[in-house]
């Protein structure tokens, strides 16, 4: 009985391991909904980077390195454009694929969402932002498949 325990006590700590790669990371760039769902990734801790996308008939998941000078960038980039003073709007949207970062490194921490759109004056910060994540997207990972 006590083998029986400890074996479903293992099982449970195995299981749980590999969600770790989706809650431990600096920076988190992730698109999903709409009408037929699409679920994009792009995880980054350190130098190290992990990619899925899953709908759209692609199921695509890549590790891949990202050097200094893309990280200063990413840095670089939400710093210029005040990612932390973002307004994000409070209407309800429906069927839309949205989009999530996440930043838990440097002095812009903090979660935004278009997912209820962007405020009209933050709209173009908010774009330039995201531009970074896609252009890392588009040279790391098969760009025929990154759009």
């Amino acid at each position: 009985m006590k083998r029986f325990i400890a074996l479903c006590i293992l099982v449970i700590l195995t299981a749980c391991n590999p969600q770790k790669k989706y809650s431990d990371f600096d920076y988190s760039y992730s698109r999903s909904g709409g009408f037929a769902p699409i679920y994009e990734n792009l995880l980054i801790k350190g130098n190290n980077a992990h990619y899925s996308l899953e709908g759209q008939g692609k199921n695509i998941k890549k590790d891949f390195k990202i050097s200094n000078e893309e990280l200063k960038n990413i840095q670089t980039v939400l710093t210029q454009n005040n990612f932390k003073m973002i307004r994000e709007d409070y209407k309800k949207v429906y069927d839309n694929i949205s989009t999530i970062i996440n930043v838990k490194k440097g002095e812009q921490t903090g979660s935004k969402s278009d997912a209820s759109f962007i405020m009209e004056g933050d709209k173009e910060r908010w774009d330039n932002i995201t531009m970074v994540f896609r252009q890392i997207i588009t040279s790391k990972v098969n760009p025929v498949t990154a759009k």
